[in-house]
């Protein structure tokens, strides 16, 4: 039987990051959802715009310890999870990183972590509001399993830019699909702010986490609870399908679903970019409807909203693939235009529906 331990105490804690000079979080009524979903850490250091050139011609260093991170362990830690979620990791190695999925049986998602295997140990971080549910699953999941689950004090010190040649003493991961060099590192929360400053020290910039959130949308990376919706299936992402989602796996919940996407259909919704009209006294929140001219039919929802310092603000959004192409989007007042860049291509006939094609005699 596992041994399973729950420490919940500091899931909110404010970060001891917060003492640097000119930090400043997120409040609610800037975007409560946004700040639920990233509590109690820099959301900037004085000049959120100016943060964001930091990442190209030198090295950025975000705080995202606001992540909760759950640590699974055992002889069966391996087998447990690849089981569980939508990532193969029966297999992994040390160092392995990736993100993973956890499905409900429709195949929509519940749960979206970033995963590192480091000296026979599962770290699996995730947005805070998602870990209690999370944990929760994984400790009933458990029966005769020999695994061992705790949410160990570890935050997350993310690095962009160019990366310098060091060999790391805490577990760390490349992390792919972010259209930049970045680098997580997970550190035990009492050396925190010593490990930040250290690397101020060495050159790395204070960044707020709003640099991290333009970058992101930037990448077409979705958050869970800011960019999708209770609705949501893999294949709306192909950035998310690509980093989190194992293919050639099966024996998941939600496995079938996402095979049945991959070899006989597309999904009917897809997240795509959008830029907002920046004369518009406010911006959409988070979760606001996107509608076309004076229809108050809802076609998608607008997810993380940020101002880019190129783009001006911009969003990620969840559309229907019918309404990509539609010229009258609106979110509440202020008007939508999708960057058509970011619209997945189609890829033509899925293999699947191919082989059912030739068999009916039509292809």
């Amino acid at each position: 039987m596992a041994t399973t331990m729950k420490n919940t105490d500091s899931l909110h804690a404010v970060s001891p990051l917060l003492q640097l000079p000119g930090a400043t979080a997120l409040s609610p009524e800037d975007d409560p959802t946004a700040q639920a979903a990233h509590p109690g850490v820099a959301w900037h250091y004085g000049d959120p715009l100016s943060e964001q050139r930091v990442f190209e011609p030198s090295l950025a260093l975000i705080d995202r310890s606001h992540r909760t991170v759950i640590a699974v362990s055992g002889e069966d830690a391996p087998a447990f999870l690849n089981n569980l979620l939508s990532q193969k990791l029966d297999q992994a190695e040390h160092g392995f990183a990736a993100q993973a999925l956890n499905l409900d049986a429709q195949g929509r998602i519940v749960h979206q972590m970033d995963v590192l295997f480091w000296n026979d140990i599962f770290y699996l971080d995730c947005e805070p509001a998602d870990a209690p549910t999370l944990l929760d699953y994984l400790q009933k999941m458990v029966f005769w399993s020999k695994v061992e689950i705790s949410t160990p004090e570890i935050g997350i010190l993310t690095l962009i830019g160019t990366l310098p040649a060091r060999d790391w003493e805490h577990p760390h991961r490349m992390v792919e699909g972010f259209g930049l060099p970045r680098l997580d590192l997970l550190v035990a929360k009492t050396e925190l702010f010593d490990v930040a400053t250290s690397l101020i020290r060495d050159g790395a910039t204070a960044t707020g986490l709003m640099a991290y959130q333009a970058q992101r949308v930037r990448s077409l990376m979705p958050e869970r609870s800011l960019d999708l919706d209770e609705k949501s299936i893999p294949h709306e992402s192909p950035v998310l399908l690509a980093q989190a989602v194992h293919l050639h796996k099966g024996c998941y919940r939600g496995q079938e679903t996402v095979a049945r996407v991959e070899n006989l259909g597309r999904s009917p919704r897809v997240v795509v970019l959008v830029h907002l009209d920046g004369s518009a006294p406010t911006l959409p929140l988070t979760g606001e409807p996107i509608t076309a001219g004076a229809s108050s039919r809802a076609l998608g929802r607008i997810g993380t909203v940020v101002h880019d310092y190129e783009y001006g603000p911009v969003a990620l959004a969840v559309l229907k693939r019918s309404a990509v192409n539609k010229k009258d989007l609106r979110a509440g007042e202020v008007a939508v235009a999708v960057d058509h860049d970011s619209v997945p291509v189609d890829g033509g006939t899925p293999a699947g529906r191919e082989a059912i094609e030739r068999l009916q005699g039509r292809r």
